[in-house]
Parts: C-alpha cells; structure tokens; sequence
C-alpha cells in the first residue's frame, strides 16, 4: 500500500521546490519526494528558483548552497525580502560542514540544514515536520485574522453601546436656582454598571440617584441603562418617577420609597447572571432643603455642613432583586452652605497597589479639605485624590459622584 499523499490546507499535495544546480541531484531528489506524494517542482539555479517561487509560491523550498551565478544564501535572502515569499519554509541541503555555513544558513532565514550525503528517512522527517508547522502557523494567522475582525466589530459596537449609557447621564449641569450641582463619571471598563442623574421632576422638586450594577461589561451595562431609562424625566412615557398620569394639571411626584420598590419587583435576582443593583434616590425640594432619600443596599450620602465635619447619614436597605422587605425613607435638611455628597462603591473600596481600601475615613477627610474649593472643582480634587490611590490607569471599579450645594 502506498503512503498518502501530504495535503496542504487546501486539500492538495504539498507543493516543494528543490533547487540544486546539479542534475543528477535534482533528479534523485525529486523522483524520492515524488515517491512520498508530494508535489515537486525542481529547478537548477538560484535566479530561475525566484521566478518559479514568484510565479506560484510552493509550500517548502529544499535550497542548494554551492551554485554559480546566485547562491543559495543569496537566493535566501531574496526570499525573505520578498513579502509574499517570506513565510516559505527554506531547508538548506549543502555538502558544506563547517559550524560557520550552518550558522549563516539559518542567520539568512532558513529552517533547517541537512549535510550530503543524507538518508530519505531523514529528509522526509524533516520535510514533513516543517510543513506541518507552516500548515498551523498558517491556521494561527487565520484564526487570529478572524478574531480581529470580531474583536474591531465588538470595539464598533462597545462604543455605540458606551454612547447610548452615556445619554442617560445628565447633558448638562442644570439651572435651579440657589443650587449648585457637579458629577462624575469614570467606567472602568469601555461600559459600565453604574448610572447617575440630575431631574427635574417640577412642584420645585429635584430627583437624584446613583445606581450601580453588580459585575462589569455588556450584562451590568444592560441592566443598568434598562434601570435609568426607568429613572428618566418625568416626560418620557417610561419614567416611573411620575405618578397617576392621566389626572391633569397634577404632579403627582413618587416617593423614593415607592420608586424603589417598583425597581425591586421589575428586576428580581437573576441566578443565570448573578447581577443585583444599589441604588440611592432621593428628591431634594428646592423651596425648603429638605432631601428624602431612600438607600437600596447603597454607601450612605456625605452631608457636609456648613462650618461643621462631613458625616455619613445611614442607608439601610436591601439591593434590588435581593429581598422583599419595605423600604424606609429618611430625610435630612440642608441649609444654606451645606452640600451633599452620593457615590458608589467604587470610591470609598478603591483600592491602592497593597490592596487597601480608600475607606470611609479618607472619603471623609477629602470632602472635608475640598469646602473652600468651589462644588465642581471639590469633586475633581476627589478624583484626583482616588487616581493617586489605587495608582493606575483606571480604577478597578466603576466610580460615580454626583454632589450639590445649596448656595
């Protein structure tokens, strides 16, 4: 029985070109790699090899040294310079045995050198092992060719998402008068689980929250942007933030309590993606001060006052999707010079390089030195203050501030 043929990646017989410009060497050389199945194509001279190899690129050059006109290191080196030639696998074959001629043959770019006289067993060892490299280096560049086009239309398509969470987070600061608001918004990744929104909800009523998804990537982002457009203004159909719609010249504002509770029974805890949400949302009356607030498992509000240390007010509550107890609401009153601080998690839990956490004590401290700096400039002072901590490029969560000052 005879062997089977080698085949190329194309289902054909490996396609060699033997290149010596001794006859009686190129045809022993050929008749035996022809007897192995192989596609054999001989020629006996360096320039006629270039011009056979550009004309229809073989699998594997078996190189001759010693020939007149080119050699075989010449005949190498134009190969290699020959962008659609380069990858071919080149195997010296040379009665040279000097460590120096070995050493020059690979320095060109060969693969391999065999010394004459040498055994078929050999050679084809040889021959076939290099093709089979060059068959799976060749299934590496395809594959990696194909993964980055997934992954350009993957980056096409994070961005878009990025812009579409983006626009549920305010547009610009707004105008309410003897108020001051400032936020940030740093993803750790190119999306996010985090939200944050300044609305106004009218009756002179401000609605604030932070919301912050369990995980990273495209699931928490989902989740949290299907969560925002809940908490959208009151004049998209959508909001829950609005009550009893149909009874005219009426602003029925709802409560945080309620709000969050409809939020806990719309995303109960999914077991298949293991995601839950934070959240704190409260509703500032812009008349009197007062802020009612409700806390669904989120760090407590910083309440900075006016001549007095910042202190974190309390925020029990359980995550939505993680219980189903009633919420509380509380309420503090701020008066004139006081601000307010919501976070998520990620500031007071970043953590630096010895994987300490920034901490409650740090986060106190920081608001407390801002209160002379001006509200937004105080909250890129916190940021700065959090880089300089965790001591990277990103932080390793997502980190969210929205702030406001009564004037």
């Amino acid at each position: 029985m005879s062997p089977e043929k080698p085949k190329n990646g194309d289902g054909q017989p490996d396609s060699i070109l033997v290149v010596d410009d001794t006859l009686a060497n190129l045809q022993v050389l050929a008749g035996m790699l022809k007897d192995r199945g192989y596609k054999v194509r001989p020629v006996p001279s360096g320039k006629l090899a270039l011009l056979a190899a550009r004309r229809d690129p073989p699998n594997l050059i078996l190189l001759d040294i010693n020939m007149p006109d080119m050699n075989g290191y010449e005949v190498c080196e134009h190969l290699k310079a020959d962008d659609m030639l380069k990858k071919i696998p080149v195997i010296f074959i040379s009665a040279l045995t000097e460590p120096m001629d070995k050493v020059k043959a690979f320095a060109m770019g060969g693969v391999d050198y065999l010394t004459k006289p040498f055994q078929m067993e050999e050679l084809h060892a040889r021959v076939e092992t290099h093709l089979k490299l060059r068959r799976l280096q060749i299934e590496l560049e395809e594959t990696n060719a194909r993964l980055e086009t997934v992954n350009n239309r993957m980056s096409r398509d994070l961005k878009a998402a990025a812009k579409i969470q983006e626009a549920f987070l305010p547009q610009e600061v707004p105008c309410v008068s003897g108020l001051d608001f400032a936020w940030l918004y740093r993803p750790c990744d190119e999306l996010a689980g985090d939200g944050l929104n300044v609305i106004l909800l009218g009756d002179n009523k401000v609605g604030l929250y932070i919301l912050d998804v369990s995980g990273h990537g495209v699931a928490a982002a989902l989740l949290s942007v299907a969560m925002s457009r809940l908490l959208s203004p009151p004049l998209d159909p959508s909001s829950i933030l609005i009550r009893n719609r149909d009874v005219p010249d009426r602003v029925d504002i709802t409560p945080p309590v309620e709000v969050a509770a409809h939020l806990n029974r719309l995303f109960p805890f999914d077991v298949a993606t293991e995601q839950f949400a934070t959240m704190l949302y409260g509703i500032l009356n812009t008349t009197t001060g007062e802020f009612r607030y409700v806390s669904a498992g989120h760090p407590g509000p910083v309440h900075l006052p006016a001549g007095a240390d910042p202190v974190i007010l309390e925020s029990q509550g359980f995550p939505i999707g993680l219980g189903d107890d009633a919420y509380e609401e509380r309420s503090l009153r701020l008066r004139a010079g006081d601000r307010l601080y919501i976070y998520s998690d990620g500031v007071p839990e970043a953590m630096n390089p010895t994987r300490q956490q920034f901490g409650d004590a740090r986060l106190l401290e920081a608001i407390g030195q801002e209160r002379a700096e001006p509200l937004q400039a105080g909250v890129a002072t916190l940021l700065e203050k959090l880089t300089r901590w965790h001591g990277s490029g990103k932080p390793q969560d997502d980190i969210s501030i929205l702030a406001v000052e009564v004037a």
